[in-house]
């Protein structure tokens, strides 16, 4: 999955400084998100890094986000959008789209109107 450069620029210069700022406390990993040590992220890790950056935002409730509701939100603004079932798949990281049909049934439901209505037209 592509990353905007000027995200690819700011995690790599994130990366490098804390590299250098812990020297030896630095473990040696090949990740690409890694915690302030260089091990890899845990689940309190991320929820915790994502409050943490959340609340510079104004008018949002950092409570009242986890990285799970961004990722369901991030999905349903693809499939309002009209971004097909497949690319949204494939933007969140499933191999296919029943995984995604699953998961985010009531997030894609306006792609799947969409095809409805497709077919309407389709077989007048």
């Amino acid at each position: 999955m592509a990353l905007p450069q000027r995200c690819v620029d700011v995690l790599q210069q994130r990366w490098e400084d804390q590299r250098q700022s812990r020297g030896d406390a630095w473990s040696r990993s090949d990740l690409d998100f890694a915690s302030a040590t260089g091990a890899p992220f845990d689940a309190a890790n991320v929820r915790r890094d994502f409050r943490n950056a959340i609340q510079r935002a104004k008018g949002v409730d950092p409570r009242d986000w986890t990285p799970r509701k961004l990722r369901h939100s991030f999905v349903s603004l693809l499939s309002a959008s009209g971004v097909p079932l497949a690319e949204i798949s494939r933007l969140v990281g499933h191999g296919s789209t029943a995984v995604a049909e699953a998961v985010y049934r009531k997030q894609i439901r306006p792609s799947l109107q969409s095809g409805a209505v497709a077919m309407d037209q389709i077989f007048r």
